[in-house]
């Protein structure tokens, strides 16, 4: 065809030329048919084949200029800052100021740093074996103080500017677990419980529990034993400390007490009543009586056993003793046989009698409620050392405090005990299965 072309005139070669050159510009236009699309088979690009996609030079460099500016934003957000720090153990009669020329810091930044705000004056407050981390910048000047508060908590005092600081205290994640344990009453239930590896607090806690059913200064027998399901707090896998008891089984001399905490925090029994009654067991703490296991103590002076009439308590001079329930006292006076004593009223029916005591911190006429401190133990009256005598009447009549049936405790109302429930019948079960793997351990 070439040579053909060559045959031809001038002006057609011409026209020739100027038909090629348009059919190229045309092909050249941007098409909006020039689409991938499903719909429109037509339409659609060929495979394998080339295509041009012109750009605007313009919006390539505001593509590119938003990208960096995007990139460089991303890289300021996720710059931080990483201090070394030279650790200070707090020494015996150390102090801020000590700790800060130890550290070769200035009066002048130890004065702007604690000014800062409550939480840096209490650096003021450390104590041996604590210990403070500095951080310096390149011209020497504090740049950061970290100082532990807890297991969880960490204060970071930072340098803004010259001689400025703002503080942040950062908290680590608590994570909560469930944790059975309990033992066996060998010699009292103190040593027991810290064998089975409660704290003091959670001991005293299932006191206070039980306290309304289980005279725990007279009644403890060996053989009685615990059971307990309780929370224990993790902070990075470590155990840093128990949390609250969820429940509790208490068995005293074959009577077996269980106690479920709903969520109000209050306890109740598995059928919903309340552990909280009219009167407590016990008008004096447990942990105040030195003798556990005598059922028949004998009176200090009369030598005689007098279980119904009364019960003894012997404590040291000043142990706090508490009203069984609430009323109003009747009396607060001394005589040569009670010495200083008390006398509480309870609805008109109960009266409870507290003899001996050292100091009345109550008067008559006036409300008490039940807890509350009325008077200490003491050596007042016939007697031959420190005890509190205590008494219960109903009627006018002496009952044993110990066994007397006292008023029920309130139920649940129905909604309530529809959720609570379904949680008591389930903490019963880890109840019952950690004390029967408690007694097949024992048995071996």
């Amino acid at each position: 065809m070439v040579p053909a072309v060559k045959k031809l005139p001038k002006k057609h070669k011409m026209l020739i030329a100027g038909l090629l050159a348009a059919m190229v510009g045309i092909a050249l236009i941007p098409s909006e048919k020039a689409t991938a699309s499903r719909d429109h088979k037509d339409d659609a690009l060929e495979v394998g084949k080339r295509y041009e996609l012109p750009v605007k030079v313009e919006e390539q460099q505001e593509q590119i200029t938003e990208l960096s500016e995007e990139h460089t934003h991303s890289e300021e957000e996720t710059d931080v800052v990483h201090f070394n720090y030279v650790d200070h153990k707090v020494r015996s009669g150390d102090s801020l100021a000590l700790l800060f020329k130890r550290a070769g810091y200035s009066a002048q930044t130890l004065h702007s740093l604690v000014n800062t705000n409550a939480e840096t004056r209490k650096l003021t407050k450390i104590h041996p074996g604590e210990v403070l981390s500095f951080a310096s910048d390149e011209q020497g000047n504090l740049a950061q103080l970290k100082y532990v508060l807890s297991k969880t908590d960490t204060l970071y005092v930072t340098r803004k500017d010259d001689n400025h600081y703002e503080t942040q205290i950062t908290s680590k994640e608590i994570e909560t677990r469930e944790k059975t344990s309990g033992g066996k009453i060998r010699s009292s239930f103190w040593t027991a419980g810290i064998s089975a590896g409660l704290t003091q607090r959670q001991i005293m806690n299932v006191a206070n529990i039980f306290g309304w059913d289980v005279d725990f200064a007279n009644d403890i027998r060996e053989g009685d034993s615990f059971t307990l399901v309780y929370e224990t707090h993790f902070v990075d896998g470590e155990e840093i400390g128990n949390g609250k008891i969820i429940a509790a089984e208490f068995i005293n001399q074959g009577d077996t007490y269980t106690a479920i905490r709903h969520t109000n925090g209050e306890f109740y029994t598995p059928e919903g009543r309340s552990m909280k009654k009219a009167f407590l067991r016990a008008p004096v703490n447990f942990k105040y009586i030195s003798s556990n296991f005598n059922p028949r103590r004998l009176h200090p002076v009369t030598k005689q056993v007098r279980p119904h009439r009364g019960i003894d308590y012997a404590a040291k001079v000043g142990t706090p003793v508490v009203a069984a329930g609430n009323g109003k006292v009747t009396k607060a006076g001394y005589n040569r046989l009670n010495g200083n004593y008390v006398f509480i009223e309870h609805g008109g029916q109960y009266t409870t009698k507290y003899l001996h005591l050292h100091k009345k911190h109550v008067k008559t006429g006036q409300r008490v409620k039940q807890g509350q401190k009325i008077g200490t133990v003491g050596a007042t009256g016939r007697v031959t050392g420190p005890h509190l005598h205590y008494e219960f009447l109903v009627n006018g009549q002496h009952r044993n405090p110990k066994t007397v049936q006292l008023p029920k405790s309130l139920p649940l109302p129905k909604a309530e005990l529809a959720k609570f429930k379904p949680l008591a019948e389930k903490m019963a079960v880890r109840l019952e299965r950690k004390r029967e793997l408690m007694l097949a351990l024992n048995d071996k």
